[in-house]
């Protein structure tokens, strides 16, 4: 017994002497020379920009095209008869990216790269405006401060964070119209600031007019739209602020990769395809398909089917799929070709978006410049055809429905831009709360009360882990439901 314990302590310092010439300079010899050690802002923004313009385009074809009518649930048609569960997905992503961009401002000072900080803070203002928009009060001014160790952040009132949003914007305007610098990394302008300060003072018309209906915001309308030289914004489609996705993995379209049961569970809306049919608007050939069985007997004709069926009625409805359009190709598997690269793509706001707005807001007198409404209108629907990279008919400006009418003119424009926005994610359904427009039916088998939802409810973790701000919130705001309008939507 003893020998053997004597052959064991021997054996152990043998084994601890070896391991310790082999470990000595362990670190050194293993050690990746092609590892990065020091983040800089360059590696940071690309992730940014990908992650966030993706989370949009989730939401735009769950919920964003559905919900707004533009297309319809053939199978598992609970998300159209508003049946919803835990939607947590924009408030998981959003605010986890929020830490990112907090540390790509961090480093951007750090390293006096004030053009990084100029696109954070517009990345930061619109992933607020989603954030908000869609649940109404929530964090802002102490979000991402758990370095802080602020655990259990206040709920802002959406009012607040829109001026905070709106400061931001303007802030951003500022330092890039100084910065003199190189931004790389950026995934969708390429570097150019200036494209940046057109995204940013765009965007500032955008929630200016998104809150038009509870403030005063004629001067600081007119603000941007007579200041141009201090506050570019759009002039044209190469404007866009839009993310370019490839052919090849991993920064395909996302819905590229989506199983084509899940593709084929979304069906052109009956009330899209009316519309478009109404005007003969070629742009149905983009969004949609002719049927099927149109095809086989040689007679190719688009059906939309209606919303908010149940499960029988979807699955029969006109005889069943093969007598239903299907999405558009260039949204699915045709993502990836050169065609559909120039369609399918990351959207945060466009050309066509900011001339509907400034044609509402031409219409509604809240800025003078030369230019009508009609003007405006019109500028919209041409950038929206170019947008999808098609060709709009040259009588199409005079079509009944299409032409404008001073008398339905707000119906129009936001009916243009309704059709315009297909597939961008969720600013459809705020401008229809906002709105109104287009006038929008829930479904026969709708399980809200014959209501269509107005905001997401609050993500059932917030309730486990930050119960006293979010009923803080909601004694604020209204009961916590798919039905409580957020403060821009309110009457009063």
């Amino acid at each position: 017994m003893k020998n053997n314990i004597k052959i064991t302590f021997l054996s152990a310092a043998v084994c601890l002497f070896t391991l310790a010439g082999c470990t000595k300079d362990f670190a050194e010899k293993n050690q990746d020379p092609n590892a990065i050690t020091v983040i800089t802002p360059d590696l940071l923004l690309p992730s940014i920009i990908r992650t966030a313009v993706n989370t949009q385009m989730g939401e735009a074809w769950g919920v964003g095209t559905l919900i707004v009518q533009q297309t319809a649930k053939y199978q598992f048609v609970d998300e159209d008869r508003y049946v919803w569960g835990n939607k947590d997905g924009v408030w998981n992503s959003y605010y986890g990216i929020m830490r990112d961009v907090k540390k790509l401002t961090e480093l951007a000072e750090s390293s006096a790269q004030p053009a990084y900080t100029g696109v954070a803070l517009i990345m930061k203002s619109w992933m607020f405006s989603v954030i908000t928009d869609v649940y109404g009060d929530v964090p802002y001014s102490e979000a991402t401060n758990g370095d802080k160790n602020v655990f259990k952040p206040k709920y802002d009132t959406q009012e607040s964070i829109y001026e905070g949003i709106l400061k931001d914007l303007e802030s951003a305007n500022t330092i890039l119209s100084t910065a003199n610098a190189t931004l790389k990394g950026d995934l969708i302008y390429q570097g150019d600031l200036l494209k940046w300060r057109k995204l940013a003072n765009s965007l500032r018309v955008r929630y200016l007019m998104r809150m038009s209906a509870k403030k005063d915001v004629a001067s600081r309308l007119q603000q941007i739209v007579t200041n141009t030289a201090e506050n570019p914004v759009f002039v044209n489609n190469t404007d866009d602020g839009d993310y370019s996705y490839y052919a090849e993995a991993p920064n395909q379209f996302p819905n590229y990769t989506n199983r084509i049961g899940g593709f084929d569970e979304y069906r052109l809306s009956l009330t899209f395809a009316n519309t478009l049919q109404s005007f003969s608007d070629p742009r149905i050939a983009i969004f949609a398909r002719p049927t099927s069985g149109s095809v086989s007997a040689g007679n190719p004709v688009y059906v939309g089917m209606p919303n908010g069926l149940n499960d029988t009625e979807a699955l029969n409805y006109n005889g069943g799929s093969n007598n239903i359009s299907r999405m558009g190709s260039f949204y699915y598997e045709n993502s990836i070709t050169p065609a559909g690269l120039l369609v399918a793509k990351g959207y945060i706001m466009g050309y066509p978006e900011l001339q509907f707005l400034l044609a509402e807001a031409k219409l509604k007198n809240l800025i003078t410049t030369p230019t009508t409404a009609q003007t405006y209108y019109e500028k919209g629907i041409e950038g929206a055809f170019i947008y999808l990279n098609t060709t709009m008919p040259s009588n199409y400006l005079t079509r009944t429905g299409v032409q404008f009418d001073q008398a339905n003119a707000l119906k129009q424009i936001i009916t243009q831009k309704w059709i315009s926005l297909f597939y961008t994610g969720l600013e459809n359904w705020f401008e229809w709360r906002r709105t109104g427009f287009p006038v929008l039916t829930a479904g026969p088998g709708n399980q809200n009360g014959g209501l269509i939802p107005r905001r997401y409810r609050y993500p059932l973790n917030e309730q486990l882990q930050n119960p006293a701000e979010l009923n803080t919130a909601v004694g604020r705001q209204g009961a916590d439901n798919i039905n409580t309008r957020v403060w821009w939507d309110k009457a009063n």
